[in-house]
C-alpha cells in the first residue's frame, strides 16, 4: 500500500489564504465536527440516506401501475427497513464501539440490497425484452438500470467493511463504484429521453454531461494522478451538480403544466423528478473517494497545489489533534 504523505502544519498550509478560510478552519475543528473526517462514516451514512430516499422512488415509480404485482412492493419494503438496520450498525459501531454488530449487519443489509437489484433487473427486462429482444424493446421496457442503484449500495457496504479504510484502494474502489453510477445515469437518460425522440435538445444535455464524467473519473481509479488533475476531476464534479439541479427544475416545471388531478399524479406519469438529482448524488460519493485519494499522494511544490490542498491539511490536522 502506498505510503500516505503527510502535508505541512494546518496553518502553514493556510499562509496566504483568505480570513474567510482561517475562520472556516477554526470552526470545523471543533470536535463535535470530528465526524466530518471519517470518510469510512460518511460512506456509511451516504448508503443509508440513499436507500432511505429510494423508497420515494419506488413510491413514484410503481404508482405508474398502482403496485400490480405483489413483488413490486419488496423494494419499498426493503428501503423502509435497511436504513433502520445500517443506523443501529453505526451506533453499536460508532457509540459503543461493536465492530462486529455493525460489520454483520452490513455484510447481511449490503447482500440482500445486491440480490434486490440483480433481481429487480431480470424482472425489469422480462416486461418486454425477453419477449422481443430489440433495442425498441429495451427502451420501451421498465427502466432496467435502476435497480441496480440498490446493487451498487450493497457493493458499498461490503467494500467498507471487506476493504481497509482510510488507504489508497479504499478511496479508488469508492471511485469506481461513483464511476459506475455515472455510465448508468449515462443509459438511464439515453433510454429515458429517446421514448420521445429527444423532443427537446436540452435533454442531451445530462446524456454527455455523464458520458464526459464516466470518461473523466476512471482515470485516477486505474493510474497515478496529480492534485492538478483531481481539481479538474471538481470541475467535472461541479458541472454534474450544476446539470442535476438544472434537470430537477426542467422536470418540476414540466410537470407543474401537464394534464392531472395534482403534482403527485403528474410526477408519476410525468417526467421523474428525482431522477436528475442522481447527478448531484454521485457528486457527493465521488467527493469522499477523492478525498481519500488526495490524503494518500506525495505532497506537492507551493506553486502546483490545488484546491483540495486545504481539504487535505484539514482532514489530517484532525486526525493528529
Amino acid at each position: 500500500m502506498p505510503t500516505s504523505f503527510a502535508p505541512p502544519a494546518t496553518e502553514a498550509h493556510m499562509a496566504g489564504n483568505s480570513i474567510l478560510a482561517r475562520t472556516c478552519l477554526r470552526l470545523l475543528r471543533a470536535p463535535q465536527l470530528r465526524w466530518l473526517f471519517d470518510t469510512q462514516l460518511l460512506l456509511e451514512l451516504f448508503v443509508c440516506s440513499n436507500l432511505a430516499v429510494l423508497a420515494g422512488d419506488i413510491v413514484l415509480a410503481h404508482s405508474v401501475n398502482q403496485f400490480r404485482k405483489p413483488a413490486e412492493f419488496i423494494p419499498l419494503y426493503f428501503s423502509a427497513a435497511a436504513p433502520l438496520l445500517l443506523l443501529a450498525g453505526v451506533a453499536a459501531r460508532w457509540r459503543w464501539g461493536f465492530r462486529a454488530a455493525w460489520r454483520d449487519i452490513g455484510l447481511l443489509v449490503g447482500a440482500l440490497s445486491i440480490l434486490v437489484g440483480l433481481a429487480g433487473v431480470l424482472y425489469h427486462l422480462e416486461s418486454s425484452f425477453f419477449a422481443e429482444r430489440t433495442l425498441r424493446s429495451l427502451t420501451y421496457a421498465a427502466p432496467f438500470v435502476a435497480p441496480l442503484a440498490y446493487t451498487g449500495l450493497g457493493f458499498l457496504l461490503v467494500l467498507n467493511r471487506m476493504t481497509a479504510p482510510r488507504t489508497l484502494d479504499w478511496g479508488r474502489w469508492v471511485i469506481l463504484f461513483a464511476v459506475g453510477g455515472f455510465f448508468g445515469n449515462f443509459v438511464l437518460c439515453l433510454t429515458d429521453h429517446a421514448t420521445n425522440g429527444f423532443f427537446l435538445k436540452t435533454e442531451w444535455i445530462p446524456v454527455l454531461s455523464s458520458a464526459l464524467a464516466t470518461g473523466f473519473l476512471v482515470v485516477p481509479v486505474f493510474m497515478p494522478v496529480s492534485r492538478r488533475f483531481l481539481d479538474l476531476c471538481l470541475a467535472v464534479l461541479a458541472l454534474q451538480a450544476a446539470v442535476g439541479i438544472l434537470g430537477f427544475w426542467f422536470h418540476l416545471r414540466m410537470n407543474f403544466y401537464a394534464p392531472g388531478v395534482n403534482l403527485f399524479e403528474r410526477s408519476v406519469y410525468g417526467a421523474p423528478p428525482m431522477a436528475p438529482l442522481l447527478f448531484p448524488n454521485l457528486v457527493a460519493l465521488t467527493l469522499i473517494g477523492l478525498w481519500e485519494l488526495a490524503l494518500h499522494m506525495p505532497e506537492e511544490l507551493p506553486s502546483q497545489r490545488g484546491l483540495l490542498n486545504w481539504a487535505v491539511a484539514l482532514a489530517i490536522d484532525q486526525a493528529e489533534n
